[in-house]
């Protein structure tokens, strides 16, 4: 059976928002859903897909996490072969070798106004730079993501649409989860 991976976003950042893993376990367990890995605490979750799209489970879940932690937590999912095309499409293949400066944002949807990033003279950021593909940004950040102003310049409000950042390392091992 394939996979999807469910990408949660601001959960374990602060004290307000703590959603253990063991609880993230328990609860997709509870709502029917089968070989449930959780992976870091930053919110991946990888499990047997039901064949329900990607979209109504991120809808299923968001309201499920909700209800039982007080607060919202925003979901993306991605199919496997979703997650592999992403990893395909990576436009900067050289920064493999140093996965600590690739990361992609994966976006709730393809942005429908990208003026804000049209905006963005990537030049006055170098090394840094930025490619977006499909519902995927991807980063190429050599002094890393907390250093980055570039990385700033590209929030949620500019891109109108729900995002959430994984570096190239866990977005590789949840491909590599969701094949086992």
């Amino acid at each position: 059976m394939a996979s999807q991976v469910a990408l949660l976003r601001g959960i374990n950042v602060g004290s307000g928002r703590r959603f253990p893993m063991a609880r993230q376990r328990a609860l997709m367990a509870e709502l029917g859903f089968e070989d449930v890995t959780v992976h870091l605490q930053s919110g991946n979750i990888v499990f047997a897909d039901p064949g329900t799209p990607p979209e109504r489970t991120a809808r299923r879940l968001e309201d499920a996490f909700a209800a039982d932690l007080g607060f919202s937590v925003p979901v993306l999912v991605r199919t496997r072969d979703e997650l592999a095309a992403v990893v395909d499409a990576n436009p900067y293949p050289a920064a493999v070798a140093e996965p600590k400066t690739l990361h992609v944002v994966f976006l709730s949807d393809v942005p429908t106004d990208t003026s804000a990033l049209d905006a963005v003279d990537a030049s006055a950021y170098a090394p840094d730079e930025f490619r977006l593909v499909g519902r995927e940004l991807y980063l190429h950040l050599p002094g890393g993501l907390g250093r980055s102003k570039l990385a700033a310049k590209l929030t949620n409000p500019r891109l109108g649409v729900t995002a959430t950042a994984r570096n190239w390392n866990t977005v590789t091992k949840l491909l590599a989860l969701a094949d086992a």
